[in-house]
């Protein structure tokens, strides 16, 4: 994981909410405007996640020690899946509560000018951030589909980041075409009516995101391409006569560990296997730098099929 470029994209969009949620926040006090102060709650959480983000990079970082043998990596999973309760209970739900409340109560919202000022800038700034977080989203994601992406990597930082952004530009068209209808058409109730829209918008994306934090929290394998490259790096050795099983999971984007299950020649000795798994271990580790933890377990291949046949009906 390029980690730099992790930081950098959640630098830029924390610079860019924190200063949009102040002018909102004043916009909304002045005006009255629902949807402005729908926006406003939406920047400040936006800006509270990334600074959870950081955190939990930091944290993900750490070494390993005997209460957590295997790293910290995961740490990261957890507080992007916390990132993305934060945008549902705390943007989309005071959003609703505040749209409902104007749609109940409508109020003619004052100095509408301020509103479409604020919205222009917090646009142009959004947009910058936005471009930050696409550009590396896409350097990333190579030839793959945008939706194939997301599914597939292991880094939620940079796509978190994109998403939230997203959502924002979105939230600000919305709060735009709400506060301009409702003063061209002299009905406050639409203010109300786009704040309950950017709370869809807001509900939405955290949905997705839990979704796909979801996974790397619980453990996701490897891409099928890197555990087929592993169990092709096994396989060449010329100790083994068959690779068993190949598994993987990753323990933070940049980290995977791996278990092998292999059946070595029944001619060689104890020390010839140890080797052997020296020698497999190095070359896995020089295909994928990524791989820091590896497991090599000789079994017989007979043997290990059958157990697999008994766990698969145990399962049933």
């Amino acid at each position: 994981m390029d980690a730099h470029a992790s930081k950098k994209v959640i630098y830029a969009a924390l610079a860019g909410n924190s200063l949009i949620a102040i002018t909102k926040f004043a916009a909304a006090g002045w005006t009255g405007s629902s949807a402005m102060l729908s926006e406003a709650v939406h920047s400040l959480v936006d800006t509270g996640n990334q600074g959870l983000m950081l955190f939990g990079m930091k944290r993900a970082d750490r070494p390993a020690d005997a209460r957590h043998p295997f790293g910290y990596g995961p740490e990261l999973y957890f507080w992007t899946f916390v990132v993305a309760i934060l945008i549902f209970a705390g943007g989309a739900g005071i959003s609703l509560y505040e749209g409902i409340s104007k749609v109940r109560h409508p109020h003619v919202a004052t100095d509408v000018y301020v509103n479409y000022i604020v919205l222009g800038f917090a646009m142009v700034f959004e947009a910058g951030a936005w471009w930050v977080a696409y550009k590396e989203f896409d350097r990333r994601r190579g030839d793959l589909s945008m939706i194939r992406a997301v599914r597939s990597s292991k880094d939620p930082t940079v796509f978190t980041v994109l998403f939230e952004d997203s959502a924002a530009m979105l939230g600000l068209i919305v709060a735009f075409v709400g506060v301009l209808a409702a003063d061209l058409l002299a009905m406050p109730v639409l203010d109300g009516v786009a704040s309950i829209g950017i709370a869809v918008i807001l509900g939405g994306t955290a949905m997705v995101l839990a979704y796909e934090t979801k996974g790397l929290l619980i453990g996701e394998g490897a891409l099928p391409e890197t555990v087929e490259s592993i169990r092709r790096a096994a396989r060449a050795h010329r100790s083994v006569d068959k690779v068993n099983e190949v598994l993987t999971m990753h323990m933070g984007p940049g980290e995977i560990l791996v278990n092998l299950s292999l059946d070595f020649d029944n001619d060689l000795s104890a020390g010839d296997i140890e080797d052997a798994v020296n020698e497999i271990e190095r070359d896995i580790r020089r295909r994928h730098p990524e791989v820091r933890r590896i497991f090599i377990e000789a079994q017989d291949w007979a043997e290990h099929r059958r157990e697999r046949q008994i766990e698969a009906r145990d399962y049933h």
